[in-house]
């Protein structure tokens, strides 16, 4: 499944991303390619300590392999990068994934707040949506709060995605040593079935 799989081209031109993003996301975001966000799965603990320390996932406390995925405004899977340890940062997946070389001047991606990653993406004249951070700040606009809400409810749809390729068990229960090896292949396929499931992104949503 994952020979084939890989010989299927995921990523869509503009104009079909335009063709099958819902209505509102055309009105309010119309240049977005793309929404990305990580994922992480669990591994049992290496024996070997420079992989514990590795594949040690601060966030999850636990040792994990760490993907990017990407969804277009659609609800499509379009993108899912090589497996890397848990350590490592979404910065550092989003430089070397190879992301950066599929989109097209004028793209915009739209991302968690944690992914500070606009100058990666500034050279290629791509532009980043994400919420503001309200970090020390004691008055919010109205203005600001509704576009952090929008941008919110815009990209959710990613975790929504994530949330369904978790219900394959073989990414919520951790993965053996040879498991892992493989742990790149298992997380393409299992997101490639999620395309097989009916879209969860409405036309007017």
């Amino acid at each position: 499944m994952n020979l084939q799989w890989r010989e299927v081209n995921l990523w869509p031109d503009r104009e079909t991303v335009d063709r099958f993003a819902p209505y509102d996301i055309q009105l309010k975001f119309p240049s977005t390619r793309v929404i990305i966000d990580g994922t992480e799965v669990p591994i049992k603990k290496p024996q070997i300590p420079a992989a514990q320390q590795m594949t040690f996932s601060s966030y999850k406390n636990r040792n994990t392999c760490k993907a990017l995925i990407g969804v277009t405004p659609g609800g499509q899977v379009s993108f899912v990068s090589d497996a890397y340890g848990g350590s490592t940062s979404d910065r550092q997946i989003v430089e070397r994934c190879g992301l950066t070389d599929m989109l097209q001047a004028g793209d915009s991606v739209m991302a968690d707040k944690g992914f500070d990653v606009q100058d990666i993406f500034v050279p290629r004249d791509v532009t980043i949506n994400m919420p503001t951070f309200f970090r020390k700040r004691n008055r919010i606009s109205n203005t600001t709060l509704l576009r952090v809400w929008r941008t919110s409810s815009k990209r959710v749809h990613v975790e929504r995605i994530i949330g369904l390729s978790k219900r394959y068990k073989m990414l919520t229960n951790p993965l053996n040593r040879t498991e892992a090896l493989f742990s790149s292949d298992i997380i393409f396929v299992c997101y490639m079935l999620v395309n097989f499931r009916p879209c969860i992104v409405p036309l007017h949503s």
